[in-house]
């Protein structure tokens, strides 16, 4: 088992197979963003035996994440490998995406063990969607969600609240998940890199998205539970699960049991923390995963008890210098 320094198992963890997104969503990232070159981005194999590392030293979930996941060349064979894993050590195999690939992957992704995906859907109207994302087609991504229910996929929609964006439209999300049987989760807006604008423009506290909603259904608490940092209510009226995400007004640390890699090998031990682990080096350095276990177990010993996400209108905006795509989403 994998315990930080205080108690906390290490269960969950979520690896970035790309930095790249077809989308450009503008509380991500800016219009004109910069990828990493492909050289330094681990093989598929090297990701496959870095995940399995983590299996065998007592994490039960893995989240695929990017970018955008789903456009990373080859990735199926990822999966693939990683789902017979499921029921030898890994309980599940999930991964978060845009939804613009879904269409084409859902079938794949449900053969190889996949039961669960978290799309990121911040509107159901078409030109506000383009604006959010820049470069992404709505219909496309609506499409893949309902192919991806189709298959037997389970869907849950997670939504960044965005003031003056988005907040007239959060009535109308739960409504339509709950007419799909869709789980939603609303999350406020992280100070991840830099996106060409002030957060504070877009930052918008779930104590005010939770408060309309409470002006028209009722929320009891649920006993869902994802394994993430999400809080779940019951919506009586929609007969679905709302969740919320808030790392600035209800802080999730003390739960935490999860770690970062990127793309590029690098472990956080913390999404809003500096401090990390180059795991790359171990894992080529030596065919033999005993130093990589090595690396891995000093720097679980360094996890922080939390994050000090600041969100406030000072002239120097403080955030995380390193962008939510390279990090793992």
């Amino acid at each position: 088992m994998l315990i930080d320094s205080f108690q906390r198992k290490i269960s969950y963890l979520r690896v970035s197979v790309t930095d790249r997104c077809d989308f450009r969503c503008t509380y991500c990232m800016k219009e004109d963003m910069q990828f990493l070159p492909k050289k330094d981005i681990l093989s598929l194999e090297e990701l496959d035996r870095l995940c399995s590392t983590f299996v065998d030293l007592g994490v039960k979930k893995l989240r695929i994440t990017g970018g955008e996941p789903l456009v990373r060349k080859n990735i199926m064979e990822l999966f693939n490998s990683l789902g017979k894993k499921i029921g030898n050590g890994l309980e599940e195999l999930t991964l978060t995406t845009n939804g613009s690939q879904l269409d084409r992957y859902a079938k794949n992704l449900f053969d190889s063990g996949v039961r669960r995906v978290n799309v990121s859907l911040d509107s159901l109207d078409r030109n506000k969607f383009k604006k959010i994302t820049r470069t992404g087609n709505f219909d496309k991504v609506l499409n893949g969600i309902m192919v991806a229910k189709k298959v037997g996929l389970k869907v849950k929609i997670n939504t960044v609240a965005l003031k003056g964006i988005n907040d007239n439209e959060i009535i109308d999300l739960i409504n339509w998940c709950g007419k799909n049987k869709f789980i939603l989760t609303f999350i406020e807006v992280m100070p991840m890199g830099e996106i060409g604008e002030k957060r504070i423009d877009q930052y918008m506290p779930l104590t005010e998205v939770k408060n309309l909603i409470q002006k028209k259904y009722s929320l009891t608490n649920s006993s869902v539970r994802t394994g993430g940092p999400a809080r779940y209510f019951h919506c009586e009226e929609t007969n679905c699960s709302i969740g919320f995400i808030a790392p600035h007004t209800h802080n999730f640390c003390e739960l935490c049991n999860r770690v970062r890699i990127t793309c590029t090998g690098e472990m956080y031990m913390c999404l809003g923390k500096q401090d990390k682990a180059d795991l790359k080096a171990p894992l080529r350095k030596s065919e033999n995963n005993q130093l990589l276990k090595d690396v891995i177990y000093e720097a679980i010993s360094r996890k922080p008890k939390g994050h000090d996400f600041i969100i406030d209108r000072k002239e120097n905006e403080n955030f995380v210098p390193r962008n939510m795509n390279v990090t793992g989403g």
